[in-house]
């Protein structure tokens, strides 16, 4: 076969094999469960509104491009939060610790106990919210806002980083992770020094 037939064949897409496990009525419930296997850190997104603080966690973050310094991550087209980031220019993408699971649990519930706590959060001189005690934070500039399915994807613009400097107890840095329901904190399973 030559290339152009076997390009014409990949762009076309007739001769493309197909895969009934990848169809649109696979089980919601074997997705789901396919997906709660895979572990993923936690963060929270905040952003002003105009009219007041909005933030919503989100383990669907993930980093795009060194140069430009882009990441991404994804939200529902249901979520109460999602005309407000619509209509933001800037937000702030929290890499939680382990230490902030209070936070994760916060930012999961009822949109007015959020910010309830103001103990909790500042702004930046931007005017996003920040919280407190967050190992590592990002403002990222809103890119680009993809629609995918029923969420969308948000691309963003790394415009500031901070990153805390590392504590000789690392516990208070170690990362959240989410798995199979639950929250988590990673483990090592050996180093290089012992073979393992």
């Amino acid at each position: 076969m030559s290339d152009r037939a076997e390009n014409a064949d990949t762009v076309d897409g007739s001769d493309l094999p197909r895969h009934p496990e990848l169809a649109p009525g696979i089980c919601a419930e074997d997705y789901r469960a396919a997906l709660r296997r895979h572990p993923a850190g936690v963060t929270i997104v905040t952003l002003d509104s105009g009219s007041g603080p909005v933030g919503f966690t989100a383990s669907s973050f993930s980093s795009v491009s060194l140069a430009p310094p882009l990441v991404s991550f994804n939200i529902a087209n249901t979520s109460s939060s999602i005309d407000a980031l619509h209509s933001a220019g800037s937000l702030v993408i929290h890499l939680l610790g382990e230490h902030q699971q209070h936070l994760a649990q916060r930012f999961s519930r009822s949109a007015d106990q959020r910010f309830s706590d103001e103990s909790l959060w500042a702004r930046l001189d931007t005017g996003e919210p920040v919280l407190h005690g967050t190992p590592s934070w990002m403002r990222v500039v809103v890119d680009q806002l993809i629609p995918v399915g029923d969420h969308t994807l948000v691309i963003g613009l790394v415009t500031r980083v901070h990153a805390e400097a590392e504590a000789d107890d690392d516990s208070a840095s170690a990362p959240l992770l989410y798995h199979e329901g639950r929250y988590y904190r990673p483990t090592p399973l050996g180093s290089a020094n012992n073979g393992n």
